[in-house]
């Protein structure tokens, strides 16, 4: 069988059909079964905008192998198109797209999950109270231990903090959670990416990482104590260090992953250096999902203008994980 590949369409009115039709344009379906969920007369809508030949198998009841199924996931009714604009009708069918998606990986009827970009406002309006994917991925997967990573070619950045306001992030940096993080980044490294020993760059909460206590004491009093916990543990952790000298420096490259404390700190030098290749990937999920870097950017949507490569990059690193994660399980039978 080949590796099937669950996409959800994302918001319809913003550049994620676009995003996914220019994606497997040019991609050949004879190693993999691309399953796309929303709904085929949305994918026909932009397919027309760019004169795509794609062929497109409505899903009944069997997947077509080598093909590209289209699943439904609202009715005809439901489907208000309107690109560029911010509607309810468009964030329910994005986030029935993602639920199915998640169940067919659950069930095993997918291999991995690929989310095309959804807008927060959007997803409000049709009463899903989740700042994003991760943390609804997280329920419906009823997971409690999992974590955001950036990843492109050899630069991964995991988070130990995300959609927060950064007047709560100091909190939640504890040696626990720090611990946790260590632990789920250092497992997706080698089970996802096919890394046997890792190793792993902390970076500190505060300026300077501190400077020695004198801009703040998290550093001394609770992320040192992690970094040296997770090396008792055998992982190969080190730190914390300053994000803007390591940067500045290109440490990054000595390293196969950074766990930053905080969102912009390690999304910023993360798209600064790869923006328009970075894949978001959430560890630590019994599942694979992956997506693009970028968000719906309303503003060009049905122009035929979106650049497809964050996803292109996505598509194929889902493919590469679920072959590493056969492999992984292969190994241990």
């Amino acid at each position: 069988m080949k590796p099937i590949i669950a996409i959800s369409m994302g918001d319809y009115n913003g550049i994620g059909p676009e995003v996914v039709l220019k994606t497997l344009s040019i991609r050949n379906n004879d190693q993999v079964t691309p399953i796309v969920l929303g709904h085929i007369d949305v994918l026909k809508f932009y397919g027309e905008h760019l004169n795509s030949d794609l062929q497109l198998i409505e899903h009944s009841s069997q997947i077509k192998q080598g093909l590209i199924n289209v699943v439904n996931c609202v009715s005809d009714d439901d489907l208000i198109l309107s690109p560029g604009n911010i509607t309810k009708s468009a964030g329910l069918c994005s986030m029935l797209s993602v639920e199915r998606g998640i169940d067919w990986c659950l069930q095993g009827k997918a291999d991995a999950l690929v989310t095309a970009p959804i807008s927060k406002e959007a997803i409000h309006k049709a009463g899903y109270n989740f700042p994003g994917h991760t943390e609804f991925l997280a329920e419906k997967t009823e997971t409690s231990d999992f974590m955001m990573i950036l990843a492109s070619e050899n630069l991964r950045v995991g988070l130990a903090s995300v959609h927060v306001p950064l007047t709560k992030v100091a909190p939640l940096i504890t040696q626990k959670n720090l611990t946790r993080h260590l632990n789920v980044l250092n497992s997706s490294l080698k089970k996802d990416f096919n890394i046997s020993e890792p190793k792993i760059a902390v970076f500190g909460l505060n300026p300077h990482a501190g400077d020695g206590g004198v801009i703040g004491t998290e550093e001394i009093d609770i992320i040192e104590p992690a970094v040296k916990h997770a090396q008792t543990n055998g992982i190969s952790a080190q730190g914390p260090f300053a994000a803007d000298g390591f940067f500045g420096n290109s440490m990054q490259k000595e390293f196969d992953a950074i766990l930053a404390m905080y969102h912009d700190q390690g999304l910023i030098p993360f798209k600064a250096l790869t923006f328009g290749s970075g894949v978001n990937f959430t560890a630590g999920l019994p599942i694979i999902r992956t997506s693009p870097d970028h968000g719906t950017a309303f503003a060009i949507a049905g122009q035929n203008k979106a650049d497809h490569h964050s996803f292109e990059s996505a598509y194929d690193l889902a493919i590469k994980m679920t072959l590493n994660r056969n492999k992984s399980s292969l190994s241990v039978d």
